[in-house]
C-alpha cells in the first residue's frame, strides 16, 4: 500500500483512505513512539495525536521521502515534544524521563507483537540498549527503513546513521551473546 496515495485520496475527500492509513501504519508508529516514551498507553495517545493532526490540520506531504518516513518523523517529533513537556512539568531531566519503563505493559505488548521466544529476547535486548541504538535498530530491522530514510527520521546525516547502526548492531550482538543467543540476521 502506498501511504502517500492514500493520504492524497483522503485530502481529496475519500475518508476510507484515512482508515487505510491508520490500519497500515498505526501499530508500527505506536511501537516506534514507545521507544521514546517507554509507556504503551502514552505511545498510543501520541500515535492518535499524530493521526488527529493528519486528519484535522492536513499537513502537506511534499514527497521528498516515503510517506512512512514522513509519518514516522511526525511521530518522533510528537514523542520528543511530549518528553520535553513532561521533563518541565515533572522537574526531571529528559534523560531521567526516557528511562521510566512500565515492564508489565511492555512484556504484554512484546508477547502479542513478537510471537517467538527468540524475537522476544531480541526485542528485550534492543530495549536495554541506549535509546538511540534501540530507535535506529527498530527503524531499520522492524520497520524496514533504509539508511537514508532512517537518517531523515532521526535528523542525522547518512554517514552518522550508518555509524550509529554499526555501533548499535555491535552492542546488540554483545548483549545477545551474554544471553547465549546469536541472531543470524545481524
Amino acid at each position: 500500500m502506498n501511504g502517500g496515495n492514500s493520504y492524497e485520496r483522503y485530502l481529496n475527500g475519500d475518508d476510507s483512505a484515512f482508515s487505510d492509513i491508520m490500519r497500515t501504519y498505526g501499530d508500527g508508529l505506536m511501537l516506534y513512539i514507545n521507544s521514546f516514551t517507554h509507556n504503551i498507553h502514552t505511545s498510543e495517545e501520541l500515535m492518535e495525536e499524530v493521526f488527529f493532526k493528519l486528519a484535522v490540520k492536513k499537513p502537506h506531504f511534499k514527497k521528498k521521502s516515503s510517506f512512512k518516513t514522513w509519518l514516522y518523523t511526525i511521530g518522533r517529533n510528537a514523542a520528543l515534544d511530549y518528553i520535553r513537556k513532561q521533563a518541565r512539568s515533572d522537574d526531571k531531566s529528559i534523560e531521567e524521563y526516557t528511562y521510566l519503563i512500565k515492564e508489565e505493559e511492555e512484556e504484554n505488548l512484546e508477547r502479542l507483537y513478537l510471537k517467538e521466544e527468540q524475537r522476544i529476547l531480541l526485542h528485550a535486548c534492543i530495549k536495554s540498549l541506549k535509546p538511540e541504538y534501540a530507535q535506529v535498530l527498530y527503524l531499520v530491522f522492524f520497520e524496514g527503513f533504509d539508511n537514508a530514510q532512517t537518517a531523515k527520521i532521526m535528523k542525522r546525516s547518512k554517514k552518522q546513521t550508518e555509524n550509529l547502526i554499526y555501533r548499535a548492531k555491535a552492542s546488540l550482538k554483545t548483549k545477545l551473546k551474554k544471553e547465549g543467543f546469536v541472531y543470524e540476521e545481524l
